[in-house]
């Protein structure tokens, strides 16, 4: 199962990678927030008369930011997994599901109080869910919610469900090829083109590993891409892979999740943002992925209590939600960095 021996040019390449990988998952997670932002109110509902452009593209069209997310997990995993040379698949599963849910479960009671809260504020808000019952409780902490048909306590508790199943089902591929080296990435790849030309093409399949796993593949063969030599033509052949699979289907998240992944293969060759910044908002990008909704959601219900009708106060409400997610995901990281040791924080 290990991938062919590294190119000489190898340690650069790896490091080029990653650093994009930090400014990708830092841009990714700050449009999810600003997305959720105005496609759940009441806040935008206020400022958008005076920037409709903007806020319109913002909550229709920012949460493809999820395709970059997908493929730098999908990217990520197979730099954790496909250099192993033997494939421990249930505790590998656990190991993940450990590492999401310690955060996810801070998150889930934070999304309970704050709505709590915001039906104190405002008895009816429009987007405060209901007290949750125990089901909905336990539903979620097997990440098992959309699957069982459940409506989530929080925006975004989707994501964290799929990637389980993600890393799972990369895991579960590469295991059954342990005693067959080189069929890992052809499985892989056929799965990825199987995802890509017709499961993504199926939206009742959306609560499935395998009908995200078309952007997913990319990340992991981008990965492998990324350690040979040739990079440029190794890009070539999965921008064609992508281009194939638009002409099944147009689709804009397929797109995004294809230019992720190309530029992923060709970072060492490519100039792109970055430095402590990016590095900082990458490291906090799952927590503040996580925490971001209740803050918004508690912020929102004071405005819309107190100022519901000042368009000043409700864009300052805006940047402050904004601005206390940062804060509040750095606190949760913080948090959860103790737990994992050096070999899982350079997983992430």
């Amino acid at each position: 199962m290990t991938v062919a021996a590294a190119p000489a040019g190898r340690p650069m390449a790896a490091s080029a990678s990653l650093s994009l990988v930090d400014t990708l998952k830092a841009f990714a997670s700050q449009l999810i927030v600003w997305h959720h932002l105005t496609f759940y109110g009441p806040m935008s509902d206020v400022a958008r008369p005076h920037a409709p452009g903007l806020l319109d593209w913002l909550a229709d069209d920012a949460r493809i930011a999820v395709q970059v997310f997908l493929v730098v997990a999908g990217f990520l995993a197979a730099r954790s997994l496909l250099e192993r040379t033997r494939i421990d698949l249930p505790r590998l599963v656990w190991q993940r599901y450990l590492r999401l849910v310690r955060p996810y479960a801070v998150a889930l009671v934070a999304a309970v109080l704050a709505a709590w809260i915001a039906r104190e504020l405002v008895p009816d808000h429009p987007h405060a869910p209901a007290a949750p019952t125990v089901v909905q409780l336990l539903a979620h902490l097997l990440m098992l919610q959309d699957v069982a048909g459940i409506d989530a306590l929080s925006a975004g508790v989707w994501y964290v469900a799929i990637d389980l199943q993600l890393y799972a089902l990369l895991a579960g591929l590469l295991w059954l090829s342990q005693r067959a080296a080189g069929l890992a990435l052809p499985v892989v790849a056929a799965l990825m083109l199987l995802s890509l030309l017709w499961l993504n093409r199926q939206p009742e399949l959306d609560v499935w590993a395998p009908y995200f796993f078309g952007a997913y593949g990319l990340g992991v063969l981008a990965y492998w891409m990324s350690q040979q030599p040739r990079r440029l033509a190794w890009a070539a052949v999965l921008a064609g892979v992508v281009l194939l699979a638009l002409a099944f289907e147009w689709r804009s998240r397929i797109l995004v999740a294809g230019i992720t992944a190309v530029a992923l293969v060709l970072a060492a060759d490519l100039r792109h943002p970055g430095g402590a910044v990016a590095a900082a908002l990458a490291r906090i990008s799952y927590p503040v992925f996580l925490i971001h909704y209740p803050v918004c959601l508690v912020v929102g219900a004071a405005v819309l209590r107190f100022w519901p009708d000042s368009v000043a106060v409700n864009v300052l409400g805006m940047v402050v939600a904004w601005l206390l997610s940062l804060m509040a995901g750095a606190l949760l990281q913080r948090w959860i960095e103790p737990a994992r040791n050096p070999a899982q924080r350079a997983a992430r």
